[in-house]
């Protein structure tokens, strides 16, 4: 009887919140009135009759992340990392247990098989979503955090040891990080060192040539459009996001060995 009770309670909440769902989707809709704000850039990001101001991106929340407002952007990255190298500090000193995985350990062959399979899906999905950031909804870091699944499931489905096995230790995770946040920095500055170089003004995360200065990232390549920098953005945040996720992944779900007195 308290079954019924309780099934029958589930169900009454499951078809309350479908109906609340439906009324809500009749009796709202987002307002029609932008604010100037919105319009500017939804009428710059992508418009060649605007060369000064444009980014040459038909994605304009990518645009707004890695162009007009980049440093911003830069600095959030920024932390994550640190956050990354705080908890690796907090765990300094903590051996971890580093053992073959047999044959026995994790789930069933079948499971293992489809993941197997899934993986790299998983990952040519990842990529696809980061590195058309500038042209599609997605970016480096929602690519990154798709491809941070990979290591996650593969941890569950085979062993805990099954990526350390692999040569995916933290070590290497946390050079990838480094490398994925250099190329970020790199970027944001490429074109002010080609201005002092040439000697010609030029500015800090700067994408696309300006009044004030005639240096821009190529925004095209054979008809292919990388948006200037944003695409090398979305290559180096994808690598930061997805290998400080697997780095975090590791350390934490990698047993600690037993201290022997």
């Amino acid at each position: 009887m308290r079954r019924v009770v309780s099934l029958a309670v589930l169900v009454s909440i499951v078809l309350g919140m479908s109906l609340l769902i439906v009324l809500s989707g009749q009796s709202f809709y987002p307002s029609e009135n932008l604010r100037w704000l919105a319009v500017v850039y939804l009428n710059t990001t992508y418009n060649p009759y605007l060369p000064d101001f444009t980014v040459w991106s038909p994605e304009s929340v990518t645009a707004i992340v890695w162009d007009y407002r980049g440093l911003d952007t830069l600095y959030e990255t920024t932390v994550f990392y640190l956050a990354i190298i705080a908890g690796l500090a907090l765990g300094r000193g903590v051996k971890r247990l580093n053992q073959k995985p047999t044959d026995e350990s994790g789930l069933s062959p079948i499971v293992k098989t489809v993941t197997k399979i899934t993986g790299p899906m998983i990952l040519a999905v990842a990529a696809s979503i980061g590195l058309h950031g500038h042209l599609t909804p997605g970016g480096g870091f929602q690519g990154g955090a798709t491809a941070a699944v990979v290591p996650v499931v593969f941890i569950v489905v085979f062993s805990s040891f099954y990526l350390l096995w692999k040569g995916v230790s933290s070590q290497r995770m946390l050079t990838l990080r480094s490398a994925g946040l250099i190329g970020i920095g790199l970027t944001s500055i490429a074109l002010f060192l080609a201005g002092l170089l040439l000697g010609l003004p030029s500015y800090v995360f700067q994408n696309i040539d300006k009044t004030t200065s005639p240096l821009s990232m190529p925004y095209d390549v054979h008809g292919a459009l990388l948006s200037g920098t944003l695409w090398w953005f979305n290559l180096f945040e994808f690598l930061a996001v997805s290998s400080g996720f697997t780095l975090a992944f590791i350390i934490l779900m990698t047993p600690e060995a037993e201290e022997k007195w």
